[in-house]
């Protein structure tokens, strides 16, 4: 069993991580490391950069893509809904109500719930959306809306672009403090599959969503009708990649990312494919030489429904973790993710039982807030009781 962990790089390492959760990636093989990420997140924890990143891409309107919103018309206010329960929690009145979801409930609640027992407040920051929120909220690139669907490859101007970039770079650059990055974007996980796809990766098939069975094959045909229309040509550079079917939380998150690296701060990305796409062009865009030096501190932190889900009938392994292979394979560069080990198996509540069924996975850094609630000395079953409470406390029509 030991090689068969070794070959996905699956920690078995001596180092003793908090109940349930596990590590991917080479760099997970190295105990050195992972006590090193662990000093980190568990030491810092009260003083760091937490920043919840929204955005809108109109490819989340088309039918199948994503399950962030029964509807195309609620898809559209998802990310203001998902911050204003994590900034003002489930018993606030709110603006925007929880859009209607398949089953379960806003991954946004186990965010607020970790965030709170953590006692860390995010930062939000939108960077395109069709809302101006009423919650306090930086707005980046506040005269565009969301960018156009991927499939015109054309879905932002290559100066918005830039824009984005050196925005959250100069942000980047201006931290002095570990950095949690999460996001919510609507169809993101389709956004990200595009970009990688730009990139030269071939993984649709490892790419999960929203959807209780990711829309493989629809979102394999709409990224390849981007492709084509955007017309990219020969080893294309990352910014135009993202201009032609990116989103805006993408450029923005790139960065940050490069900014506070630069700074030499810790980064943890809170999510799953769509955090691996912005780490991917964040790659792309530096010299292989330096990639090495560049990943050093930066982790993935993602939950254990989407580490474990196997998307494919004919498999018998998740593909998470093949994915963060595949991107090391590429780059040549050993990456660390690490998933949470919450589960609502023996929940209460059926809204959270659905989550064991595959009908929500990740989403609003939910995975990253409670792999740090669990580092930080709190137990899944305080986080499943807080939850509860939660859950009870929204509102009949949430």
């Amino acid at each position: 069993m030991g090689s068969n962990l070794n070959k996905l790089g699956i920690s078995s390492s001596s180092v003793s991580l908090p109940e349930g959760c596990r590590a991917f990636g080479t760099a997970a093989l190295s105990s050195r490391l992972l006590d090193r990420w662990k000093s980190i997140w568990s030491s810092s924890i009260n003083k760091i950069n937490c920043l919840l990143v929204l955005a809108g891409s109109k490819t989340a309107e088309i039918e199948g893509v994503s399950a962030a919103g029964a509807t195309k018309e609620s898809r559209r206010y998802t990310a203001v809904a998902d911050a204003e329960l994590l900034l003002s929690g489930p018993s606030k009145t709110r603006e925007w109500p929880l859009p209607p979801l398949p089953a379960g409930v806003s991954p946004a609640l186990i965010s607020y719930t970790a965030s709170r027992l953590l006692g860390v407040k995010p930062r939000v920051i939108s960077t395109g959306l069709t809302q101006k929120p009423l919650f306090p909220c930086e707005l980046i690139s506040s005269s565009y809306g969301p960018s156009d669907c991927l499939t015109t490859g054309k879905a932002m101007d290559i100066n918005r672009v830039e824009f984005l970039w050196s925005q959250g770079f100069a942000m980047g650059m201006s931290f002095t403090k570990p950095l949690l990055l999460t996001e919510c974007v609507p169809g993101g996980t389709t956004t990200a599959l595009a970009v990688l796809t730009g990139i030269g990766l071939s993984v649709a098939e490892l790419i999960s969503g929203s959807n209780k069975k990711p829309a493989v094959n629809l979102k394999k045909s709409l990224v390849a009708k981007g492709l084509f229309e955007a017309k990219l040509g020969e080893n294309p550079m990352p910014k135009q990649i993202l201009a032609a079917v990116g989103d805006p939380f993408q450029p923005f998150a790139v960065g940050l990312l490069l900014g506070a690296r630069q700074a030499e701060q810790p980064v943890l990305l809170g999510g799953g494919s769509q955090m691996l796409a912005v780490l991917a062009i964040a790659l792309a865009s530096i010299d292989s030489s330096s990639r090495n030096h560049f990943l050093q501190d930066i982790s993935i932190g993602t939950t254990a429904w989407l580490v474990e889900e196997i998307i494919s009938s004919t498999k018998s392994q998740s593909e998470f973790p093949l994915l963060i292979k595949e991107i090391e394979k590429f780059f040549e560069v050993p990456l660390l993710c690490l998933s949470s080990g919450l589960h609502f198996s023996n929940s209460s509540k059926k809204v959270l039982r659905d989550y064991e069924l595959g009908f929500i996975k990740e989403g609003v850094g939910a995975g990253a807030f409670s792999l740090l609630a669990q580092l930080n000395g709190f137990s899944c079953q305080q986080l499943v009781e807080q939850c509860e409470l939660a859950v009870d406390q929204l509102p009949v029509d949430s």
